[in-house]
């Protein structure tokens, strides 16, 4: 089986407007494990992050953006594919923008 994985570049960021994909450097810290079942807030550079973990503490559910005063990020959420065959081994992960937050 081939996979192609293609790794985009965040595109320009514009106020709390931001059009973009996730970058390597995000993908470091989304591609490490994590507490099973936890929502964890995290900065990284100028964006606010805050992700959702499974079961097995890797994050499914990404926000990205600029939080507010009350802690809510404006900017883009992610949604992760996990699909795993019969014997637990990953055939298909990425990453799927679900369009913006607010």
């Amino acid at each position: 089986m081939t996979e192609i994985i293609l790794m985009l570049k965040p595109a320009a960021l514009n106020g709390v407007s931001i059009n973009m994909t996730l970058g390597d450097e995000i993908l470091k810290i989304v591609n490490k494990i994590y507490t099973p079942d936890s929502f964890i807030e995290t900065s990284f550079k100028r964006y606010d992050l805050a992700f959702k973990t499974d079961e097995a503490g890797r994050p499914i559910l990404l926000f990205l953006g600029k939080a507010d005063g009350e802690g809510r990020i404006k900017g883009e959420r992610f949604a992760r594919r996990l699909v795993f065959d019969d014997s637990g081994n990953v055939l298909k992960d990425h990453w799927d923008n679900k369009g913006k937050v607010s």
